[in-house]
């Protein structure tokens, strides 16, 4: 037998063909085990992805965007149209004020206006009857100058009479009314009731028989039936000037005399025609 014979083989022993299989069993049952848990993990993700439904969401913000945009601008637009009416508002007062104002002042202008004109007839009322005084009144100092029997005529014609009507009816309420006022002051434009104008006169003392007289003097001239100076009675209406262009009115009290207011000097008087003889009269009653 040979030295060698009992030394032990330093090879691996083979394995066996069932260890092998046993071992790659194994093996792969790891390894598959491995690659369930690796496609497992992807496998639990999945799902939470799909639920967060990105596309939903993203759909409905974009609703209530556009929503919420759409609000907005109609807010703006009501500010704007509340905008645009205050200033409509605001424009409209502010011209109505202005057409106001200058209807005020024209108002105002008109009325000086008609201020103005009436001083002014009036005015030269006052100087026309002035004017036919002066003249009267050198008439007259002529004549007195040429006889002592015109002088005394003169002279009873500028004193106050002290005539008293016999006039009946709704002439003797003119004249009583026209009467009771001597005395009283002149002031152009007067109308009562202790001053008076001459033709504001005539018009209150017929106002008192309900005959509503015109308030001037030319108009007064016309406001009845022409009358001569001939054919007078109590009542009637004397006027000095042209018949619708008058510068003083007065009434006749019967007796050859009349009743006025003459002027600021003398105030209302009761005097005899030929103290200041009238160019017409007219009848009212």
């Amino acid at each position: 037998m040979s030295h060698t014979a009992h030394i032990p083989s330093h090879r691996k022993p083979r394995q066996s063909a069932s260890k092998t299989a046993l071992r790659a069993g194994v093996a792969g049952g790891v390894l598959s085990t491995i690659a369930v848990a690796g496609a497992a993990g992807p496998a639990q993700a999945e799902p939470v992805t799909q639920t967060i439904e990105m596309p939903t969401i993203t759909a409905g913000l974009s609703t209530t965007v556009a929503a919420s945009a759409q609000a907005t601008q109609q807010v703006a637009l009501d500010l704007e149209t509340r905008a645009n009416e205050e200033a409509a508002a605001a424009s409209a007062a502010k011209t109505a004020e202005k057409a106001k104002a200058e209807a005020v002042r024209k108002a105002e202008a008109k009325k000086k206006a008609e201020a103005a004109a009436k001083a002014k007839a009036e005015a030269a009322e006052r100087a026309s009857r002035t004017a036919a005084r002066t003249t009267l009144s050198a008439s007259t100092g002529s004549s007195s100058s040429s006889s002592s029997s015109s002088g005394s005529s003169s002279s009873a014609g500028s004193s106050t009479a002290s005539y008293s009507s016999s006039a009946t009816g709704s002439a003797a309420s003119v004249v009583a009314f026209a009467q009771a006022q001597i005395g009283d002051a002149y002031v152009s434009g007067g109308t009562g009731p202790n001053s008076w104008d001459c033709s504001g006169l005539v018009q209150a003392a017929f106002r008192t028989v309900g005959v509503d007289l015109p308030r001037v003097s030319q108009s007064q001239s016309t406001a009845g039936t022409q009358v001569s100076l001939d054919n007078l009675q109590p009542g009637d209406i004397l006027y000095w000037g042209g018949a619708g262009s008058a510068y003083h009115v007065g009434i006749y009290v019967g007796g050859g005399q009349f009743v006025g207011a003459q002027n600021s000097s003398t105030g209302v008087v009761q005097k005899s025609l030929d103290y200041d003889p009238p160019s017409g009269a007219v009848r009212v009653l």
